[in-house]
């Protein structure tokens, strides 16, 4: 069996992209391996993003703020396909990947940004792994084997749109 390795990006790599990448990591069943960084690394995982993992059960253990940069090193994993999670980060120049992955965007709203109380937090931490593990499950659905690169990028698109076939 093939693994794929997935480059999940954002701006600071706190929330978003380490929810994507702890999310696929306990759902790829060996067939994914999954990576995030961050065009500015906030240095730091978001507590929320934390948090909420740890209740899902989900694994935090390695989980870190870093930059995209470690993933354009010659000595770094090859990726695959490499997703944007945020607006601001997929407008960016990217580094060069090595391997020309599959790119695609699946913006979702930054919950690290939502002013309020605790609970407004938690709910916005929420809505976006919610959004994320049902767009990284249609992920884990297609036929990656049988794809070419550009319909594999179609169908990511699709996914990121939301779009159903």
């Amino acid at each position: 069996m093939r693994r794929y390795n997935v480059l999940f990006l954002c701006t600071g790599n706190s929330a978003r992209s380490i929810l994507a990448e702890a999310y696929l990591n306990a759902r790829g069943g060996g067939r994914f391996v999954a990576y995030s960084a961050g065009s500015h690394p906030a240095g730091r995982v978001n507590p929320y993003a934390l948090e909420l993992l740890e209740r899902l059960g989900i694994s935090t253990q390695g989980l870190r703020s870093k930059s995209w940069d470690e993933f354009a090193r010659p000595d770094a994993p090859r990726m695959d396909i490499v997703i944007t999670v945020c607006d601001s980060a997929a407008g960016e120049q990217c580094p060069f990947w090595p391997g020309r992955p599959v790119t695609a965007h699946w913006g979702v709203p930054d919950p690290a940004a939502v002013q309020g109380s605790e609970d407004e937090k938690r709910k916005a931490f929420e809505a976006a792994f919610g959004q994320l593990s049902a767009r990284i499950d249609r992920l884990l659905a297609l036929p990656i084997e049988s794809l070419d690169p550009p319909a594999l990028r179609n169908r990511l698109a699709e996914i990121g749109q939301g779009v159903h076939p």
